[in-house]
């Protein structure tokens, strides 16, 4: 199944909004959508969910999960999108489990090689 068919609901278990994420990060809304539109973090409309959301799993102690900004300048330089990215940090992977997971344990060198071929 290609990226952009994946069903988010079954992949991301907790959105949050912009404000909640601003609150979260200590930023006002609008630069939580500059951070958004930069690439720093990544939006998504999730079904049955009105407007997009980022993934909770993107800010970690008061951050942006560390390498995620990276990680989103590679994919999107790929072609890839906001919402293909998000599937793919969250689906099930050898590495072992899924990218964010590894991302968010500081295990980020094999989930960036792994982006980067996939941009190639």
């Amino acid at each position: 199944m290609r990226l952009a068919e994946q069903d988010l609901s079954v992949l991301v278990d907790e959105w949050i909004d912009w404000a909640t994420a601003a609150s979260l990060l200590g930023v006002t809304v609008g630069k939580v959508r500059t951070m958004i539109r930069e690439h720093e973090l990544a939006a998504a409309v999730p079904p049955g969910i009105k407007g997009q959301h980022i993934p909770a799993l993107f800010i970690q102690d008061g951050l942006p999960v560390k390498g995620l900004g990276g990680l989103l300048h590679v994919l999107h330089d790929g072609g890839y999108d906001d919402r293909e990215i998000i599937a793919w940090l969250f689906l099930d992977d050898d590495l072992p489990g899924r990218p964010i997971d590894a991302l968010r344990e500081n295990r980020g060198s094999e989930v960036k090689r792994r982006a980067q071929a996939m941009a190639l």
